[in-house]
């Protein structure tokens, strides 16, 4: 479908998948992932796993299972995570308190052993686990490996003033070689979200994995980018849930990026810059839905929002809103 100016309204309904299809059934819905499976085929896609996705089991398994069909068919998925929900029951369990200033984690250098032993030690090493129960493709690092990440410490803004959060950063430069190593030898690269001080490397930042994602997927020339979040995608008037937006031309999304809560605005802002930054379109979906990513990637109405450049056209047939 060509690139839409104006908006389509209007609720768009899930499609329930039935528990049981017929052999005609399975046909169909093999016959229409071939022409996306023929496209991507060879295409280098990276993938943002958080929220929920994270801490449920069978959330988990789904997600590994969807990395390791798009690999075993011909992609090359990147997985790039954070690691939120785990990083604070650990710092409750050992007594550290944490708190948060314009939207940071202040990350002392205490906080910061327990950011790195968690994402690289603990989050890595289970979805590694997962993605090699039937392989082993799957290769754990994090920014600090290979020289993957460069960071700049970041100030927090709250009323107005600058604030000291710490040990935070945000990524400056990008590295891809051990990256694309890995892909070239067949491997699946779970890159954890830390990354080494610019001007002292012997000083490791906490970085937020949206903006790692979206550095790493430039970096990489990657055909796609996928957030997976805790809603259905990207809304205009949230909560009203009628206001999904199925598809976006960055102009549009530039525009609307303002308006939207807060707690959206980082991830579509890394959606924005990794398009923006010539990777060719960015999705983002509901990881509490199971196989949302596939679904998502291998067909023709998708379940998400993809976020595209404006030069292009977006092949998406499915109703709802069009920015």
């Amino acid at each position: 479908m060509s690139t839409m100016n104006s908006a389509k309204t209007g609720p768009r309904a899930r499609t329930a998948v039935p528990a049981h299809l017929t052999p005609t059934q399975k046909a169909s819905v093999l016959l229409e992932a071939m022409p996306w499976l023929r496209a991507y085929k060879g295409a280098t896609i990276v993938i943002k796993y958080g929220g929920n996705a994270m801490i449920d089991d069978s959330l988990k398994r789904a997600f590994a299972a969807d990395v390791l069909f798009l690999h075993q068919v011909g992609l090359r998925p990147v997985v790039v995570h954070g690691g939120g929900p785990q990083i604070n029951a650990m710092l409750e369990r050992l007594g550290i308190e944490s708190e948060f200033r314009g939207g940071l984690r202040v990350t002392t250098p205490e906080v910061m052993d327990v950011v790195r032993m968690v994402l690289t030690g603990s989050v890595q090493r289970e979805l590694v686990s997962l993605l090699n129960e039937t392989g082993s493709a799957a290769v754990g690092i994090s920014g600090e490996d290979g020289g993957l990440l460069r960071a700049r410490q970041r100030l927090a803004t709250v009323d107005g003033e600058s604030v000291d959060v710490g040990l935070v950063g945000d990524v400056v430069e990008v590295d891809p070689r051990s990256v694309t190593e890995l892909l070239e030898q067949g491997r699946i690269p779970v890159i954890s979200s830390v990354a080494p001080l610019l001007a002292d490397p012997t000083t490791v930042l906490n970085v937020n994995a949206d903006t790692a994602a979206a550095a790493i997927a430039v970096a990489l020339d990657a055909q796609k980018l996928i957030m997976l979040t805790d809603v259905e995608g990207l809304y205009s008037d949230w909560p009203d849930r009628s206001s999904l937006i199925s598809r976006i031309g960055v102009d549009a999304l530039e525009a609307l990026i303002p308006e939207l809560d807060s707690g959206m605005i980082p991830k579509m802002e890394a959606c924005l810059r990794a398009v923006r930054g010539g990777v060719g379109q960015a999705h983002v979906v509901d990881g509490c839905q199971p196989h949302a990513m596939l679904l998502e990637i291998v067909t023709d109405d998708g379940v998400g929002t993809v976020i595209y450049p404006e030069h292009t056209k977006c092949s998406r047939t499915r109703g709802g809103q069009s920015l």
